[in-house]
Parts: structure tokens; C-alpha cells; sequence
């Protein structure tokens, strides 16, 4: 009974039936007990689990392993790393199922490059215990956040050479991780080669097509979805209004957005409604944006104003953004990074007296901002920079490459877009200032530590500023090379002197 509730519904039923039974002192065994954690997990009771584990403890079965690997899971779920970690190395004989628990305990709690760490583990394990289909899963998940495209093929090899290169989830995960890495005609190629492909592979490949700067490509694969008979979902429209946006095609993108409920019978969520308000905002439609907020069929959240507020920012409409800010404050929503684009608002008209307000009241309310962090991937490892960084070993040879670059741009007619420094600096303070952002120092390295001629992949978590964007457009021509820079909304592919998202991002 407990293990029909675990799968019910009614999860909540299952942890109480537990609990009677220990009060009318019927024995337990591993087995309930783990059904009794899975039913906490379902109904998010991170304290009932606790309390089984107290028992598991009283009771002895801490030896037993698929149990503590239930354990492990529960702990996984919470957020729990340290726990999830205590319980792995305690579990006197681990199988690829605990492996597969503790990668996914990383990717929740962003340890994604330890679990990367964790593949390679496993497959070192002399037990005889080696990577599954779920272990390249988790893993291609992984590397699709990092960017980390020379281990993603290397899990690519490992599918073929196992004998998982037919799995369909496989496949479509394949499709994610290349796309998300910015290597577009592998993921066409994984795509190809599927024997059937269902919903969730098209959507992949026009997503993918859509974050790289194919909009019109990604429109006509939609198309051929439906001339191959496979019917669209709201994972497939999310994909084609945000290729929409991201090429700025207005009427197209209108026109999708009516289709999906009269063609289709699919009402429109939030991220539906989000990628039309971003689509309307970079194309300066800042009063219609608005309008469709306030008139849409589902409740506005905070990510469906910050996606205002980062028009209002490329626009300059101060006014609008203020009102936003108003918004997200009756949410209880709002956070330093909704902060940082006003700031950016401000500074962007030169009015240095907001930005010294809104400093302060940032300073007096705690509020801190996310650091901007670039990573790039190298033989297999995965480097990880910040602004002024001076943790990576060969951080000394990097800076002097970065003032080489910047020496050689300059020539070339690069000039610093002092814009993108939100402090009251003069002219030459904040050239210095916007020098060392962290895309630079992964750009650097990527110069630094690659033969000429190599692509260069970084993937950054913030949204790449103006400055930087200019930087590798102007690097690409001069030292012939391919940049391709993932930030928090879109691909940048840069070559000869030009982007992808030409200057529309």
C-alpha cells in the first residue's frame, strides 16, 4: 500500500500508512522504507524523510544499498548535496544507480562540472560498474549547460560504441547538447540520422536553430514537421515565437501566436507569452509589449517583466522601466539583476544622479549582484573565469595575451563601448574598467591555448554587454578565427568581423 501511494497521487497517504504501522509496531523492512521516502519526495517533505532516516539508523538497514540510494535521492531533491555525498561514500556496494543519483545531485545543486568528473569516475570503477543510458543522459545535460563540447562528443562515442545510439531520448538529448554548444551541423546531423523522430526531436532541432540565429530555417523545419504528420505542442511553439524573436520577425511571430489555439487548440502559457513580449520589445514595440502583458489569458510573473525591463534597457524608456520595476515590487519578485538593468537604464541616458540613488538603496537593502562567469571548454576540461580574475594557473600569460589582443584591436578600430560600465568614471577609467570582463579572459585563453585557426566556445551566464560583443566581432576578423559565445539568451556566432544575431540580440 505504501508503494501503491508512492505512485499515486496521494503521496501524503502513503507516508502516514508508514507511520501507523510503526504504531501498531509492525515490523518495517528496506523496502517499506523506501517507498515511505519516495512518497516524502513526491509531496516535497523533506522533514518526513528525515525522520526515516532517523529510523533507518535505529533500525539498521543503513547497509542496505539500493535504500541508502533512495536516501541519497531525497537528499538530491532538497538541494542537499553534502548529505547526498555522505550517504555515496557510505554505501558499502555502489551500483550505477547511485552513480546516476550523486551526477544528478551535482546538476541540481550546479556542480555540473563535478559531475562531468563523475562520468569519468565511473568509468574508471573497477567494481565492473560502468555508465548506463541514464548516466548519458544526466551527463549530456551537463555539458549542454556548460557548453562543454569536446566531453559531449566524447559521451557521443560512448553512446555509439555501447549500443545506446538508437535510443530515441538519447538522440533527442544528442540534439540539445549540440545545439546548446553552438555545433549546429552536428546536431542536424544526429537528427538525420534518427530513423523516426518524434515531437520532442523536432522541437530540439527548431529550438536549436533558433538560440544559433536560423530563425527563418526554424520556421521552414516547422513546416516539414508538419508534412512529416507529426503534431506540434507547446514545447515546439515556445521554440518557433523564439526564433521569431530572436531574428526580430514581428508578423510572423503575431501570426504563430494566433495559430497555436485556432490551427492547433494549444492556449498559450507564460513562455509563450514571454518570447512575443521579447519579440515585440527588441523590435521597439515597448507600448504594445506592455498592452499584451496586462491583457494576456494567464497571471504575469516576474521572468515576463524582466523581459520588459531588458527592452525598456535597449530602448532607453526610462519611464516604462520604472513601471516595471513598480510591477515586479507588487510580486515581492524583485532582485539585484532587475536592479543592475535599471542601473543600466540609468546610465545609458547619463543620468548618474538615479544610478547613485539606486546604489544606495542596493548597498542598504543587501542586495547583491550575480558576477558574470565564463567557462571554456579545453581537452576535455572545463575553465571557469570572473571579471578581474586571477585564479587560473596560467592567469599571468593570459592577461599579457589580453593586452596583446587589445594592442592589436585597437589598430584595427576597435574602441571601447564606455556605455557598457555602469560607474561615473571618465572615458579612459572605463575602457580600463570593461578590459577584463570575464568573455575576454576566456576569449584570451581560448587565443592563448589553441593552435591559430581553432574555434573558440565560450559560454558566459549573464548577458553579454556591448562592449564584449564589439570585442569579438572585431577579434574574429583580425586573428581569423571562429568565437562563438553562449550567454544567458542566445548564441553569438562571430566570424570575420561580423555576428550571427547581427548586432539584433
Amino acid at each position: 500500500m505504501v508503494r501503491a501511494y508512492s505512485m499515486s497521487s496521494s503521496p501524503e497517504e502513503g507516508f502516514y500508512l508508514f507511520e501507523k504501522m510503526r504504531q501498531k509496531r509492525i515490523p518495517t523492512n528496506p523496502f517499506a522504507c523506501s517507498f515511505a521516502i519516495k512518497c516524502c519526495m513526491k509531496f516535497c517533505s523533506l522533514m518526513g524523510g528525515l525522520q526515516i532516516h532517523a529510523r533507518v539508523l535505529r533500525d539498521g538497514y543503513q547497509l542496505d544499498s539500493q535504500l541508502m540510494t533512495t536516501l541519497m535521492d531525497l537528499y538530491s531533491t532538497f538541494e542537499k548535496s553534502f548529505e547526498a555525498c555522505k550517504l555515496f561514500d557510505e554505501i558499502p556496494q555502489r551500483d550505477t544507480v547511485a552513480w546516476n543519483v550523486l551526477i544528478s545531485c551535482y546538476i541540481r545543486n550546479q556542480r555540473t562540472r563535478d559531475a562531468l568528473c563523475l562520468f569519468d569516475n565511473l568509468n574508471r570503477e573497477e567494481s565492473g560498474c560502468k555508465p548506463d543510458d541514464v548516466t548519458c543522459l544526466l551527463v549530456l545535460q551537463a555539458c549542454a549547460h556548460l557548453g562543454a563540447l569536446e566531453f559531449g562528443e566524447k559521451i557521443h562515442r560512448y553512446i555509439s560504441e555501447h549500443g545506446y545510439g538508437s535510443k530515441m531520448n538519447l538522440c533527442n538529448s544528442l540534439i540539445a547538447m549540440y545545439s546548446k554548444c553552438g555545433s549546429l551541423g552536428m546536431a542536424f546531423e544526429v537528427f538525420k540520422g534518427m530513423p523516426e523522430k518524434d515531437v520532442v526531436s523536432w522541437s530540439a532541432m527548431i529550438s536549436g536553430l533558433a538560440m544559433n540565429g536560423h530563425g527563418r530555417d526554424a520556421i521552414e523545419s516547422f513546416g516539414a514537421m508538419q508534412r512529416a504528420g507529426v503534431f506540434p505542442d507547446d514545447q515546439t511553439f515556445t521554440g518557433v515565437l523564439s526564433a521569431c524573436s530572436h531574428c526580430g520577425l514581428v508578423d510572423e511571430g503575431m501570426m504563430f501566436l494566433d495559430r497555436m489555439s485556432k490551427d492547433f487548440g494549444i492556449l498559450p502559457n507564460i513562455h509563450h507569452y514571454g518570447c512575443v513580449v521579447d519579440l515585440l520589445g527588441r523590435a521597439g514595440l515597448l507600448d504594445q509589449a506592455y498592452q499584451l502583458i496586462t491583457s494576456m489569458g494567464v497571471k504575469p510573473d516576474s521572468t515576463i517583466w524582466r523581459t520588459l525591463l531588458g527592452a525598456c534597457r535597449i530602448h532607453k524608456h526610462v519611464t516604462l522601466g520604472e513601471r516595471v520595476i513598480e510591477h515586479l515590487i507588487e510580486l515581492k519578485a524583485q532582485e539585484s539583476g532587475d536592479y543592475v538593468l535599471l542601473l543600466n537604464l540609468y546610465s545609458s541616458v547619463g543620468d548618474w544622479e538615479k544610478v547613485k540613488e539606486l546604489r544606495e538603496f542596493m548597498n542598504e537593502k543587501g542586495l547583491q549582484t550575480t558576477p558574470g562567469c565564463s567557462t571554456i571548454g579545453l581537452k576535455g576540461v572545463v575553465h571557469e573565469f570572473v571579471v578581474d580574475d586571477v585564479s587560473h594557473p596560467r592567469i599571468n600569460e593570459i592577461y599579457q595575451m589580453l593586452d596583446e589582443i587589445n594592442k592589436q584591436l585597437k589598430i584595427a578600430g576597435y574602441v571601447a563601448e564606455i556605455t557598457s560600465e555602469l560607474h561615473n568614471l571618465g572615458a579612459e577609467e572605463k575602457g580600463n574598467a570593461l578590459s577584463y570582463h570575464s568573455e575576454k579572459l576566456a576569449i584570451a585563453f581560448g587565443v592563448l591555448a589553441t593552435p591559430p585557426g581553432t574555434t573558440i566556445r565560450v559560454a558566459k551566464n549573464l548577458r553579454i554587454c556591448v562592449d564584449c560583443h564589439n570585442f569579438a566581432k572585431v577579434l574574429s576578423g583580425v586573428y581569423n578565427r571562429e568565437v562563438i559565445i553562449r550567454d544567458r539568451l542566445r548564441f553569438h556566432h562571430f566570424r570575420e568581423g561580423r555576428c550571427s544575431c547581427n548586432d539584433y540580440w
